[in-house]
């Protein structure tokens, strides 16, 4: 392994470490010395990689949603690649950021929970690491709406940031307190809520452009 993947896999395991820890006991109670340790790391492996306790939880929160977004770019690609329309690209990357959530729940908590606290050093970053997220599913809305398989009517910002919220949201209840519904349950429910959000008068709700199913 080059150095350049060996710095990667380190980051890696801090960003591992520290989301653990802040998720259990709270970003102030959680200390370099634990994250190191949680990482198998030395502490001064820590601050070669990062300046600070607070640049590592910064970078945690933007190399998070910075996956995320990637996550969801290329379902509703996929999905529009194989002949999909825009909703059924929208489906799909509902069922994307819920595969993200139960593989990440403890950084989707964190990242919920630090979304709106605006005295927070890290909150311009998180910010804009959303905004990209959001403008994924606009551009989606977006092309939709002048393809015409969405109204013309559509309040864009508005419904991205629905959708985007209702993912994390309904996936974090999903993780907490139902885990034992299997992921296609969840997606179903939010399927129906994205079609009565979004599709309901479009054509095509099955992704086709050539009428309801």
């Amino acid at each position: 392994m080059d150095s350049s993947r060996r710095r990667q896999a380190t980051r890696q395991k801090l960003f591992d470490a520290a989301v653990t820890l802040i998720a259990e006991q709270g970003f102030s109670a959680t200390t370099v010395d634990e994250i190191a340790e949680r990482a198998g790391v030395a502490k001064g492996t820590v601050y070669y990689n990062f300046a600070s306790k607070t640049v590592l939880f910064e970078e945690v929160l933007r190399h998070g949603v910075d996956s995320l977004t990637a996550s969801l770019r290329a379902a509703g690609e996929e999905t529009v690649r194989h002949g999909g329309g825009h909703v059924a690209a929208l489906d799909a990357m509902i069922r994307a950021g819920l595969d993200f959530v139960a593989r990440h729940p403890s950084l989707t908590q964190l990242y919920v929970a630090e979304l709106w606290r605006t005295n927070r050093a890290w909150q311009p970053t998180l910010a804009a690491a959303r905004r990209q997220a959001v403008e994924v599913i606009e551009s989606v809305l977006r092309d939709g709406v002048a393809d015409g398989e969405l109204g013309k009517e559509l309040d864009i910002p508005l419904t991205a940031s629905a959708l985007f919220g209702m993912v994390l949201v309904a996936a974090l209840d999903w993780q907490s307190y139902q885990p034992r519904r299997p992921v296609g349950d969840v997606h179903a429910a939010l399927s129906l809520v994205l079609q009565g959000r979004v599709g309901g008068s479009a054509p095509g709700w099955d992704g086709r452009a050539d009428g309801p199913a």
